[in-house]
């Protein structure tokens, strides 16, 4: 195997006997294959675009396809290689369709389709995994590096556009011109005749349509839910009471959750990304959403121990279960790990059944308290802008020196103590915005206020960081600046997974310079693909935390 998606891939150069995050080698070859499938797929549905042929439904599918190979989400190898041949099955239908409507127009190829898009697709699952492993970034590489650089950034970001489209899709909110470019982007990753400079444009594409999707799952959230508020969240347990633990992002299953254990007299708690949930009026709502449990994602093993009673695991983050608990963690949607029961989707128009983790729930011990307290959500784009007045305020005062971007992603390595460091280090009279699980570094800690808003400013999931955004061009907007990038304002941003590689494209497509990228710059780029993103955008390495401190309080 080799894989070097994710920020903690082995030595920052890839995973070649065992995944970091879990799998192993014949997982990462099957999910290999999947995308291998996916890229045919892509070619085939870029010529329906061209030949007026359309199928929404496939669209839908290639985003939950490729959400299911972003790290952490499905280790179910009897359930990627379904996929895979759904893939197929649905490229070969497309494919039918896409000559019947090129002969009823008298048209024909001008150039043929791509291995992928005609190879054979029968074969047994050990088939699959057999001809996964031949395609590897390392087993199958590009004769240029830098170009292969592209492609591998270009399907990063890909993979976490697919994930943010699945998450609004569930909340009926779609948009056909973000599917159809699944489909484009990936079939460029094909098409030999596009140089550096092409996929280059293609990258900074997918930037501006990552925007796009934030926005739209921004839409999906708000309207079904309310704008979040800021709320004050409880991280201890209710006495004597059994709990349902549910992590992830997605919020219509934590509704549903909260819809079927009405008056049972079930907790339901949050643990990592689905903290911000309790800012959402139609959530809050709820008097048995009880709090938050635990940390980040990384320390679910520790956490879901402890917790006793059930755990659904919504979108991704999973982490192979120990035998503490592994009877009684449930996979939903995308996710899904071998072994573990998995609840189905919803019908249109209904709920998911979530009474088996009920049922679970109600013969279980209540959750251990792992600590006590409250912690502070809800500062989405709306809660800082209604407060826009007091924050331009205080910048005009002095009272606010700098605003720095710590969004992102949380992991497991030492190194991202640097995290912590630097929220501690920084001054007081600076604003902390952050949002995505790289919070829980340093969203504890009392750091005080200024002007009775708090330093750390919590927008929410990794998907909200167009909340950062908007505040930024808000802010930019209300002084006078021609771009954020005159603002007051510093990034540093720690990155894990895909979905963070879309946002970094999306700041880059905003013309965001100088940010901060850790804890390591990603394998994938090439020297010359790093080089481009220095001397273009000044994207940075980080370096310690009292010199990194000391060069963005100057602007650096």
């Amino acid at each position: 195997m080799f894989c070097y998606q994710c920020q903690e891939t082995t030595k920052n150069d890839g995973c070649v006997i065992r995944g970091i995050c879990g799998k192993d080698e014949r997982l990462a070859s099957l999910q290999d294959y999947l995308l291998y499938a996916l890229k045919g797929l892509a070619a085939v549905g870029v010529r329906g675009q061209e030949s007026g042929v359309a199928d929404p439904a496939t669209d839908l599918f290639m985003a939950q396809a490729l959400f299911a190979t972003l790290t952490n989400v499905n280790f179910d190898q009897d359930r990627i290689y379904s996929l895979t041949r759904e893939a197929f099955a649905r490229r070969d239908a497309l494919r039918a369709r896409v000559h019947a409507a090129r002969q009823a127009a008298g048209t024909k190829c001008s150039s043929p389709l791509p291995a992928p898009a005609t190879c054979p697709a029968d074969g047994d699952i050990d088939a699959y995994a057999a001809l996964g492993a031949t395609l590897s970034p390392a087993a199958h590489p590009h004769p240029d590096a830098d170009i292969q650089s592209m492609r591998e950034l270009i399907t990063y970001g890909v993979k976490g556009l697919a994930a943010y489209c699945d998450h609004a899709y569930v909340l009926d909110h779609g948009s056909p011109d973000l599917l159809a470019f699944l489909h484009q982007a990936l079939a460029a990753t094909l098409d030999d005749s596009l140089g550096l400079n092409d996929l280059i444009g293609l990258s900074m594409r997918c930037g501006e349509l990552g925007v796009s999707a934030m926005a739209l799952l921004d839409t999906a959230n708000t309207s079904r839910f309310g704008h979040p508020e800021p709320t004050r969240v409880s991280l201890g347990v209710r006495p004597n009471a059994p709990g349902i633990l549910i992590s992830g992002h997605d919020l219509l299953d934590l509704y549903d959750l909260l819809r079927q254990t009405e008056g049972s007299g079930i907790m339901v708690y949050t643990h990592g990304e689905m903290l911000p949930a309790h800012a959402y009026p139609a959530l809050k709502a709820f008097p048995h959403l009880a709090g938050n449990y635990g940390g980040a994602w990384w320390e679910q093993q520790r956490d879901f121990a402890a917790f006793n009673g059930p755990i659904l695991m919504t979108t991704n983050c999973i982490q192979t279960p120990r035998a503490s608990y592994q009877d009684r963690i449930f996979t939903t949607g995308m996710v899904g790990f071998d072994g573990l029961p998995h609840i189905g989707a919803r019908a249109p128009g209904s709920q998911k059944d979530f009474s088996p983790l009920i049922a679970l729930a109600m013969a279980s011990q209540p959750p251990l308290e792992l600590e006590t307290g409250t912690v502070l959500v809800g500062f989405a784009r709306k809660a800082v802008l209604d407060n826009a007045g007091a924050v331009l305020d205080a910048v005009q005062s002095g009272a606010i020196r700098r605003f720095v971007v710590m969004a992102g992603c949380d992991g497991r390595h030492k190194e991202r103590e640097y995290y912590t460091e630097v929220a501690e280090k920084l001054p007081q009279d600076t604003i902390i915005l952050t949002a995505g699980c790289a919070k829980y570094r340093y969203n504890k800690l009392d750091l005080g206020s200024i002007g009775g808003l708090p330093r750390v400013l919590d927008a929410g999931q990794c998907n909200d960081s167009y909340s950062l955004v908007a505040v930024a061009q808000a802010l930019a907007e209300a002084v006078g600046a021609e771009h954020i990038n005159q603002l007051p304002i510093s990034y540093d941003i720690a990155w894990y997974e895909q979905k963070a590689v879309l946002v970094l494209l999306a700041l880059l497509h905003l013309g965001v310079k100088g940010i901060r990228l850790g804890p390591t710059l990603p394998a994938f780029l090439s020297p010359n693909v790093a080089a481009f993103l220095v001397q273009n955008f000044d994207i940075k390495g980080i370096g310690t935390a009292e010199d990194d401190v000391a060069a963005m309080m100057t602007g650096v």
